[in-house]
């Protein structure tokens, strides 16, 4: 008995299928896309974070002021309209060194209060500098502060000057 077998049926022709591929540009592009939002965020964050606090006077130069040996005199502000119209705030005066010891620099902080006395901007500043020449005993310097962020509703008096750091030679 001879079998008859037919050939097996052929299989159906139809188009083939393709593989799904994702071209290497389009790669590429999505690899920098998530490393550029990535970046951002990281940088975003650090923006965001608050400096760390200035650390407080020291001992010494907390004796030193109270021995009265550091001076703010002739203290005197004056408000003025910038080009862009932007408010300046300027502050001048001098600052005395009568103790016994040269002094590096000398920080302030300046307050501005609201006609309520709630304090709303904390600005520290240095009157005294390497960059600004040292303060020997005996001597006075002038110093200039200006102010170009003072918020609107400031009460347009003397900010508080707060003596906050002081570094000897």
């Amino acid at each position: 008995m001879a079998e008859n077998r037919s050939a097996a049926p052929a299989q159906a022709s139809g188009p083939a299928k393709k593989r799904f591929s994702i071209p290497p540009a389009y790669v590429v592009i999505a690899l920098m896309v998530a490393a550029g939002a990535a970046g951002f965020w990281y940088l975003n964050r650090l923006a965001q974070q608050a400096p760390p606090a200035p650390p407080p006077l020291t001992g010494e130069a907390r004796a030193y002021i109270h021995n009265g040996f550091l001076r703010i005199s002739d203290s005197d502000m004056q408000a003025h309209a910038s080009l862009i119209g932007q408010q300046l705030v300027e502050i001048t005066g001098k600052i005395g060194n009568t103790g016994n010891r040269v002094l590096d620099r000398v920080a302030i902080v300046c307050i501005f209060y609201d006609p309520y006395g709630h304090a709303i901007l904390r600005e520290r500043v240095a009157i005294v500098s390497r960059k600004m020449g040292k303060l020997a005993p005996g001597e006075s310097k002038p110093f200039r502060l200006a102010f170009d962020n003072v918020p609107d509703g400031w009460n347009e008096t003397m900010p508080q000057m707060v003596i906050a750091a002081i570094d000897f030679t």
